[in-house]
């Protein structure tokens, strides 16, 4: 059994995912964001992989990439600051990212690299549904990783039902079309939830863009199985010297 349907099987409600980008705010400071996330009480980390050109993120989130890529973090230095991280890390972990530097790097070479050190799944924006099911589904299925697909309020319930059968591991609930790190109106984030519980999906839901503090946080769990926050988190960790100390400070209103 899979580390994330593990995680929704012991644990249905308030699930906490927290967004980190590798390499950010140091290069070397990836795996010591993710221990303070674990100690700090999180459920599950995406962990981004930096991109020049991240089209899903907002300012915050590009600019975290941005600096990342200027501390020299790639994919490959990633895989290597990711040997072993599971020795001290026990918290699912699903890589986020686009096509272009993964399709540079080679698909299945970094499917077979990420789960030989203990990841979990992808999150892959920008790959098409179809292509996914007629290229991509079987090497991730074979390296025994989950692939979730992203789902908006735009979204068409018949669409959404393809997306459910086709995903494994939980739905992102995007809350609205806008980018990462942009205001929402929760009242109608909230209609949109209810809406997809309804629905009775395969798979777990969590809510995602716009989720930044407690008060968010469990309004999206009202009718989601959780809910997961980047923007707020990585503005949280920027320029902070203390690192677990920021972490804790971030998570610990959340949490408790």
């Amino acid at each position: 059994m899979s580390r994330i349907k593990e995680l929704f099987i012991r644990k249905q409600q308030r699930i906490l995912n927290v967004y980190c980008t590798a390499g950010y705010p140091a290069r070397d400071s990836t795996i010591e964001v993710m221990e303070g996330l674990q100690a700090a009480g999180v459920d599950m980390i995406e962990l981004g992989m930096p991109y020049s050109d991240p089209l899903a993120d907002g300012p915050i989130i590009q600019a975290s990439s941005a600096k990342a890529i200027e501390n020299g973090m790639s994919i490959p230095v990633l895989l290597d600051q990711l040997q072993g991280f599971r020795k001290k890390i026990h918290v699912p972990v699903v890589l986020m990212g686009y096509m272009n530097p993964v399709v540079q790097f080679g698909f299945e070479k970094l499917c077979k690299a990420a789960a030989a050190a203990g990841i979990d799944g992808f999150i892959l924006p920008d790959l098409p549904l179809y292509e996914f099911t007629k290229e991509y589904k079987m090497i991730l299925q074979e390296n025994g990783l989950d692939f979730i697909f992203l789902i908006t309020p735009e979204t068409s319930e018949e669409r959404i039902r393809l997306i459910d059968e086709q995903s494994s591991g939980f739905l992102y609930a995007v809350s609205s079309s806008s980018t990462t790190g942009t205001d929402k109106d929760f009242s109608q984030v909230e209609k949109y939830l209810e809406r997809l519980n309804r629905m009775q999906l395969k798979n777990p839901v969590l809510a995602g863009f716009g989720i930044r503090d407690r008060i968010t946080f469990e309004s999206a769990c009202v009718h989601a199985s959780g809910a997961i926050i980047g923007t707020a988190f990585v503005k949280a960790i920027d320029g902070k010297n203390n690192l677990s100390g920021a972490i804790e400070s971030f998570i610990k209103p959340i949490r408790n």
